[in-house]
């Protein structure tokens, strides 16, 4: 996005998403507000799978918020499906989906009349809402399920419902927050194999998350957030290129141990970042490395050679880990 289009608000063609100097605030008084998101700019193209990335408390969520049209923009611009949601926000309501963080579902319902009731709030005709519940039910693979109550459901069984609820006015875009929090391994890899074939239908996806294997599988383009801003973005292989080198080796020495040893390994290494149960040293070449290391008479209890990951970009832009 060039400056001139920042400072004059306007939109970029095809954009789904654009916000210049995006803030909000949280507080009656503003000696007193405590500010969530500090003026971003961020720019999302239709049929793009982009991600939000960050711990706890970035300012994701807020953001999600302000793009649903549900939280009003404090100050900045803010532009979704081309529409400001100060004065158009039923219309761009009901042109997305919105899978919350926490699944909101009727306990007291089957599986298909969550589906077939959340359809009429749109305003869609009886006929079709079954139609395309039952399209869902089979597409999140839980039409063998369409009779039971929400509470029969596994974890992973509900967080495809609210998917598939989302999904019940064939949004142009989707909008997730953290959707694969507290599944375990195979449940989120089927949550994410269903979200890939949505992209290849199509439709735009927006996703928040502080799981880098997540946001490395599903995203062609994100930004890192760290309290309340933007310290990078980019798709995940340019930020692994750009702030971490091809390969870490970690080494677990004893307790209390790491902080004293980095001295004697640092340079070793383009960058070591000492963490309280490991060292992790960063170069080109990490069975290179670890060999220097052992030449030096040091024997890790324990050692990992892997390569860079998107949660090594963060914690050489944040100093923390993304879990913190």
């Amino acid at each position: 996005m060039s400056d001139a289009q920042t400072a004059s608000g306007a939109v970029p063609d095809g954009s789904m998403i654009h916000a210049a100097g995006l803030r909000k605030s949280f507080g009656a008084r503003p000696e007193s507000a405590v500010e969530a998101v500090k003026g971003i700019d961020v720019d999302v193209a239709k049929g793009e799978y982009f991600g939000f990335l960050g711990p706890n408390g970035a300012g994701k969520s807020s953001t999600m918020r302000m793009v649903a049209a549900v939280s009003p923009v404090t100050s900045g611009t803010l532009r979704i499906l081309g529409l400001d949601p100060a004065t158009d926000g039923p219309e761009i309501r009901s042109r997305i989906g919105v899978c919350p963080q926490e699944d909101t579902l009727d306990v007291e319902l089957s599986v298909l009349d969550n589906l077939t009731i959340y359809g009429r709030y749109f305003g869609l005709p009886r006929a079709e809402v079954r139609e395309r519940a039952e399209e869902l039910l089979e597409f999140v693979q839980l039409t063998e399920k369409a009779k039971a109550k929400v509470d029969d459901l596994s974890g992973g069984m509900k967080r495809r419902l609210t998917i598939a609820r989302s999904l019940i006015n064939r949004p142009e875009m989707l909008l997730l927050d953290e959707p694969t929090t507290g599944l375990d391994p195979q449940a989120r890899h089927v949550v994410w194999d269903r979200l890939f074939r949505l992209k290849q239908q199509g439709v735009t996806l927006v996703l928040t998350t502080h799981y880098m294997d997540e946001a490395e599988q599903l995203c062609d383009r994100l930004v890192v957030m760290d309290k309340g801003l933007i310290v990078a973005d980019g798709s995940p292989l340019e930020l692994i290129r750009n702030h971490s080198t091809r390969e870490v080796t970690e080494l677990r020495f004893g307790i209390g141990e790491h902080e004293h040893l980095a001295p004697k390994v640092e340079d070793l290494a383009e960058r070591v970042e000492v963490l309280p149960d490991r060292l992790l040293l960063y170069s080109a070449d990490g069975e290179e490395t670890l060999d220097k290391v052992r030449e030096r008479g040091l024997e890790p209890l324990a050692s990992l050679v892997r390569r860079s990951t998107l949660e090594d970009v963060f914690l050489r832009l944040t100093g923390r880990t993304l879990v913190d």
